[in-house]
């Protein structure tokens, strides 16, 4: 399950990041029972980096990480470092936990075949992962894998972003993201590819609503006449901060579930109203030391991945440092095998514009210059695999 798990030694828990997630973490882990800090990974300068929780010690090295931890929780929030960081980690026999769809999405299928790998309950993905499991045991039948989300800007200003990151603590990068639907896309490519459901168009369908109940089914029924579960967000201001599943149920029970307040069905919505990301990461921890199981990552064969889609008009060697948390370009789903030369937003970092591009576009490779980098490659294999299972 564990290196080092049948010692009956407290299980030594690496962290890579050090941002608000892994922090946030951190704090959490202190003083768990049968849980010790391992090292924290960092690309900050240790002379620099203040304010860890006690009893963690940062490092620079993979190598450390590896050498002191029994499991690895990634959460640093950037496609190409984490890559690398979590291929070292598994290729040394480390079960590996995330909280990062965007990393999943992008390159994750590669690693869902290499060892223990798995998102987090936390972050909505986790928590419909988790969600999904309660409504199989119960009876239910799947329809809707959905996502709350209060508030969508496909075009924030610098501005606005820069107030809302200061006043919630959060990067820049991470609130915009948040905001122009970059991050709800990701969340529901990961849903649909780790729990085998669809989604209903190329950048979800997300109706707006105030009655949480009327939009579900609205998906639901969506999901009927597509003969097969979706993945999909609401837009829903006054809606709680989590994650719901529409499902249906057998008509002989119909007169409990009516009884239990579950409404008149068919369609019925279970609503799970929080997700406590940092505070619920070792709740899967607690699962991999304990079996060793999975609770979602994006699967070896995934249909879904989030494109890169120009906000504004682009010009030939325009540059765009990071594609997500951009005020240039933001994600969002598509069908892969319905756009083959789309550009991955998660692996959009210090890319150049090659030709004119106008707003609303899928950028294509021949559209984007983007560096070769390890997840690039693996990306790319990826690719070629889905073209070689689809030819079969």
């Amino acid at each position: 399950m564990y290196r080092g798990g049948e010692s009956g030694d407290p299980l030594r828990v690496g962290v890579a990041g050090t941002g608000f997630i892994a922090r946030g973490f951190m704090l959490t882990l202190n003083g768990q029972e049968g849980m010790v800090p391992g090292p924290v990974l960092t690309r900050r300068s240790l002379h620099d980096l203040s304010g860890l929780p006690m009893n963690f010690t940062p490092t620079n090295a993979v190598e450390d990480l590896i050498e002191g931890s029994d499991l690895v929780v990634e959460c640093s929030g950037h496609v190409l470092h984490a890559t690398e960081v979590i291929e070292e980690v598994m290729a040394a026999g480390l079960p590996v936990v995330t909280m990062d769809a965007e990393t999943q999405v992008t390159t994750g299928s590669y690693f869902a075949e290499k060892g223990v790998f798995t998102e987090a309950e936390g972050d909505q993905p986790g928590c419909l992962a988790a969600l999904r499991e309660e409504v199989l045991q119960m009876g239910f039948v799947p329809l809707v894998y959905g996502n709350i989300k209060g508030y969508l800007n496909h075009n924030p200003t610098p501005a606005e972003m820069d107030y809302w990151g200061k006043k919630q603590a959060i990067t820049l990068d991470k609130v915009t993201s948040f905001t122009d639907g970059t991050k709800v896309q990701f969340e529901q490519a990961l849903v649909a590819n780790g729990l085998g459901a669809g989604i209903i168009r190329p950048g979800l369908l997300g109706p707006g609503t105030r009655d949480l109940t009327a939009g579900a089914e609205m998906l639901a029924e969506t999901a009927m006449l597509a003969g097969e579960p979706v993945s999909d967000y609401i837009l829903s201001p006054d809606g709680p901060p989590g994650v719901f599943i529409a499902a249906l149920h057998d008509d002989r029970v119909k007169g409990y579930l009516s009884n239990f307040k579950m409404g008149e069905g068919p369609v019925y919505t279970l609503v799970r109203n929080f997700h406590l990301c940092n505070f619920e990461i070792k709740k899967t921890v607690q699962r991999i030391a304990a079996s060793g199981e999975p609770l979602l990552n994006n699967g070896p064969a995934p249909a879904i991945s989030v494109a890169t889609i120009a906000k504004t008009a682009l010009a030939p060697g325009q540059a765009i440092p990071q594609g997500m948390g951009s005020f240039v370009v933001r994600g969002s789903t598509v069908r892969t095998a319905e756009v083959p030369d789309h550009v991955p937003i998660g692996l959009v970092y210090d890319a150049k514009v090659k030709r004119k591009v106008s707003a609303g576009s899928v950028l294509t490779w021949d559209d984007l210059e983007v560096p070769e980098t390890r997840a690039r490659e693996i990306w790319e294999g990826l690719l070629g695999r889905r073209a070689a299972l689809q030819a079969r």
